[in-house]
């Protein structure tokens, strides 16, 4: 399975919020046993230059979902079309 991919940072109350939301998704089977997989920006200069202050944001597919908030619906289209 294409796993959903969180930009993020370290004491982002935005990304926390994110990945909890993700989280909660992925206990109650929606996310269709994609994994999560997180990218903290600062730990990578080319990611801290390409998002900066825009995290975080969601990608699934090399299409990106949203940022800062998660868009749920959106998210599970694009995941029922990729199952």
């Amino acid at each position: 399975m294409k796993p959903v991919i969180v930009y993020s940072r370290d004491g982002c109350h935005l990304c926390e919020d994110m990945l909890e939301q993700l989280h909660e998704l992925q206990q109650t089977g929606n996310l269709h046993d994609h994994p999560i997989k997180v990218y903290d920006i600062d730990c990578d200069p080319v990611l801290l230059k390409r998002f900066n202050t825009r995290v975080p944001v969601l990608e699934f597919n090399g299409e990106f979902i949203c940022e800062y908030f998660l868009d749920q619906a959106t998210l599970l289209e694009r995941l029922a079309k990729a199952d």
